[in-house]
């Protein structure tokens, strides 16, 4: 077997992965960056990125549908149709260009690209195998571990045939009729939505009392309406006992009272665990987080010089976390001081409409300990949402009383996902209700409502 050495070497060739190895290579660190499967890893792939875009092309069916029944704008538009393969086509088209760009980069950083299968044999050594079996040892002085997440599958309702994860969610061969979805988190409400605009029947089965769980009730309560504006069938409070021979769901009431959902696909969005299998990662005897590997400020693991970024840390397993991260360990191993200990993570619900938040809720500051101002301003009283014909959400701000200090930022409507690099920014620079409501904000535009919130938390809010 072939022998060879480098100062870094990655595993995992996702968000995390890649980033850390780019800005390794940009700070003279000889990298090896080993990857199975296409570069981009879940989220260029299978994840954010398909999703996205799928979700795109859903919205534009619907509103040429909406067209075609008459709308106040004027626009009219005869029996629209949708052709699903040019759809998932188009869709693959930009996941290409993604993933070319990342080899791209990762070349131009002088990146090596190991395309094969990783087996740790000790936190310096690493086997890997490629796609003709060939097998190649590598040696190194820093192991970084980005192996993603991998979906959740419900053990009396394995993943095949009619039950699909997200993955085959992205790339339909054809639409189901009657699309079932076990979970209404994010990943079953986005993709819930996209088909019922698509044209499919959906049913969604949660088990808590609402959509969104892990969200608070005000700031999920239009994403509930457009649920049902859209004809969408929510089962809350329900569990899903499996399927039924005749290949229904088989769900079960509050009451424990049973009955069926037929289903020509069921869509199981459970949620997403660390992978740890198939890699040797049990080679290493790392401490544990549950199933998450346990690393410190610096993404240090309790070995020496192995290091673990992203969703293999646990939550949130998001990729702009992974990528901070991945960027920090570079620097770290660069010798440079660096600590990952961000103010707040953004995180969104690219569902209709979409759902953003930044920093603590109500709730969690209050459950903190802090006496808050909390704030919000409609998107009703805001002209660019009447124009978009998204009047619907709002903005909120959640600040400390005493000294005015953002505390966190929560947002649901049309396109608010652009207002969380906004968000983040001012909870990072610590800004207070002042800093906010004094910056002249473009109008006419969505964030003006951010403006307007913190006007309105001052008591002296001009358009509400």
């Amino acid at each position: 077997m072939n022998s060879k050495s480098t100062t870094l070497l990655v595993i995992g060739g996702g968000p995390g992965g890649y980033v850390a190895a780019i800005r390794a290579g940009q700070l003279g660190i000889p990298t090896v960056l080993v990857e199975g499967q296409a570069l981009g890893g879940t989220c260029l792939n299978i994840g954010c990125i398909p999703s996205k875009a799928l979700i795109h092309a859903a919205g534009e069916f619907e509103h040429a549908r909406h067209f075609a029944n008459g709308s106040p704008l004027g626009i009219k538009v005869a029996s629209p149709q949708i052709d699903v393969a040019q759809t998932v086509r188009w869709k693959d088209g930009i996941v290409s260009r993604l993933t070319g760009g990342v080899g791209a980069l990762l070349k131009r950083a002088g990146v090596q690209v190991v395309h094969g299968w990783a087996t740790i044999e000790d936190g310096k050594t690493v086997t890997v195998q490629d796609a003709q079996g060939q097998s190649q040892r590598w040696r190194c002085d820093h192991l970084l571990l980005a192996t993603g997440s991998v979906a959740t599958e419900l053990p009396f309702m394995p993943f095949g045939g009619p039950v699909i994860s997200s993955t085959e969610a992205l790339s339909p061969k054809e639409l189901p009729k009657r699309l079932v979805v076990v979970g209404a988190g994010y990943i079953g409400l986005e993709l819930g939505i996209a088909y019922r605009k698509l044209g499919a029947e959906v049913a969604i089965v949660e088990a808590t009392p609402r959509v969104l769980p892990a969200y608070d009730e005000e700031l999920t309560r239009p994403v509930l309406a457009a649920l049902k504006r859209l004809g969408v069938v929510l089962h809350l409070g329900c569990t899903v006992e499996g399927l039924s021979p005749s290949g229904a769901v088989r769900v079960r009431t509050p009451k424990a009272d049973e009955f069926a959902l037929p289903a020509d696909q069921v869509l199981v969005a459970v949620g997403r665990q660390p992978k740890t299998q198939g890699f040797g990662l049990e080679t290493l005897h790392l401490d544990m987080a549950g199933r998450a590997v346990r690393v410190d400020d610096q993404c240090r693991t309790s070995m020496r010089n192995v290091w673990a970024i992203g969703d293999l840390t646990g939550e949130p397993m998001l990729a702009h976390r992974a990528m901070a991260q991945g960027e920090m360990v570079a620097e770290v191993i660069a010798g440079q001081r660096r600590h990952f200990a961000p103010v707040a993570i953004p995180a969104i619900c690219f569902t209709d409409p979409e759902v953003v938040t930044v920093g603590l809720s109500p709730g969690a500051a209050e459950e903190a300990g802090h006496d808050c101002i909390v704030s919000a301003f409609p998107f009703s009283a805001n002209g660019r949402a009447m124009t978009l014909e998204a009047s619907e959400g709002f903005v909120r701000v959640v600040a400390r009383r005493d000294n005015h200090l953002i505390l966190g930022w929560q947002a649901v409507g049309k396109s608010v996902s652009e207002l969380s690099s906004a968000f983040s920014q001012s909870l990072e620079l610590g800004a207070t209700l002042e800093d906010i409501a004094g910056t002249i904000h473009a109008h006419p535009t969505l964030g003006e409502a951010v403006q307007e919130a913190a006007l309105r938390a001052l008591g002296h809010a001009v358009h509400i």
